[in-house]
């Protein structure tokens, strides 16, 4: 039986509904498992969670996360981190640091014409060419066509929303409560960290396979 092509959405710590969601997708030998980034932060146990994708994961992609956590390791700045950071850095040993160290940016499959990433891309560039700083923090653009967070431009549109393709573009990054599709992308963080769900997608046939928040570990701006 040919192997499946599964994509799992934020994690951000929460390693108990990781174990949950690999329990359910009964993974076989021939199954490649693409993790869309932020591995760490926000939920409980990051450090498990790195353990896990080291057993489970064909490919961990650098989210926006663990740039953060890199970006600091190497200037010793504390001006890259956030309150939560630090209970992630007091998880961390070597090995792990050598995991977030070698996360590539993106991994493309051309049988499926898919490519995952965990922000997103700006529309109109040749993805393969776009930098760290976009692909992993890129939410909406700007009128002036430039990437921005939510925050920082309300009312923008999405990426995904003028992103043409192809390739089909799979992502991360942006939680919603439910899985956002457009003709040419699919966006699967659902805020488990945030009470929501941990969500796969597998291809070739884009089926979603969920598990849900086992509590709400983090709400945004403390609220």
């Amino acid at each position: 039986m040919p192997g499946r092509l599964i994509a799992i959405g934020d994690i951000h710590g929460c390693a108990r509904e990781f174990e949950d969601l690999i329990e359910r997708l009964e993974l076989r030998p021939a199954d490649r498992v693409v993790l869309l980034g932020d591995l760490v932060n926000r939920g409980p146990d990051s450090a498990r969670v790195i353990q896990l994708a080291r057993r489970h994961a064909t490919v961990a992609l650098l989210g926006n996360h663990e740039l953060r956590l890199l970006n600091y390791r190497k200037t010793d700045d504390p001006s890259h981190l956030k309150k939560y950071d630090y209970a992630t850095l007091a998880q961390l040993g070597d090995r792990d640091w050598e995991y977030l160290a070698a996360m590539p940016l993106t991994f493309a499959d051309a049988k499926h014409g898919v490519v995952f990433v965990h922000g997103g891309f700006l529309p109109g560039l040749p993805w393969r060419k776009q930098p760290a700083r976009v692909v992993t923090r890129i939410q909406v653009v700007d009128r002036e066509g430039e990437p921005r967070k939510r925050s920082e431009a309300p009312g923008a549109d999405h990426w995904s929303e003028r992103w043409k393709g192809p390739p089909f573009v799979v992502y991360g990054h942006t939680p919603r409560e439910s899985i956002a599709e457009t003709k040419w992308t699919m966006g699967i963080d659902t805020g488990c960290v945030q009470g929501g769900a941990l969500t796969a997608c597998i291809f070739p046939g884009r089926e979603i396979v969920q598990v849900r928040a086992r509590k709400k570990y983090y709400t945004p701006n403390g609220r």
